[in-house]
């Protein structure tokens, strides 16, 4: 007829989709030992953290009754004092993990308790330094400033493999003749592998 183009026949791919079909079975095949590699990433940047508690604590110097372990205890009651009684400034605290953990968060409960008419009776620190050190050697540090007030206060610090912490006390509020700078409690939140 006048005015209408012949249809053309309409070509279907005889070989290219199963080509690809093949393709992306093959594909599928080869990554699935990596899969549950990548759940897991995935599980533990979504999945609630765990308390990771240390195994081992130690610290520059220790006041009477008041060794590096009460910082990590779970008894925000009881404290870490370094022997010194100046600013602090040096001082530090050092806890060590039987297996790596990856570290997402750690809480720090600073001054001598968590109760607000306790919590001035010695120094606190202001700003702490942190060390993570992993399982092959490698440090990450974190400089972190607390608020000075009584309570709860949670900081990401992030580290995989993780075997040891350090904090280091880089200033402090409420210092002065006789007040040593007090930590009541340390907790680290993260995964185990």
């Amino acid at each position: 007829m006048a005015g209408t183009r012949p249809r053309r026949g309409r070509r279907r791919p005889r070989l290219a989709l199963p080509v690809v079909v093949l393709l992306l079975l093959a594909g599928i095949w080869f990554a699935l030992p990596h899969l549950s590699g990548l759940f897991g990433i995935a599980k533990e940047e979504t999945g609630a953290p765990e308390a990771v508690v240390p195994s081992a604590y130690l610290s520059s110097s220790a006041a009477p009754g008041h060794p590096a372990a009460a910082a990590f205890d779970g008894f925000n009651n009881r404290y870490w004092a370094p022997r010194e009684s100046d600013d602090g400034v040096g001082a530090y605290l050092e806890c060590a993990f039987t297996q790596p953990v990856r570290l997402l968060k750690m809480v720090v409960f600073s001054g001598t308790s968590a109760r607000k008419d306790e919590f001035l009776t010695q120094a606190r620190p202001a700003r702490i330094t942190v060390v993570l050190t992993s399982k092959d050697g490698k440090e990450t540090t974190r400089r972190i400033r607390l608020a000075d007030q009584a309570g709860q206060q949670t900081f990401d610090v992030r580290g995989s493999d993780t075997v040891r912490v350090r904090i280091t006390v880089a200033s402090a509020y409420g210092t002065g003749k006789g007040r040593r700078v007090a930590m009541a409690e340390v907790e680290f939140f993260g995964h185990r592998p």
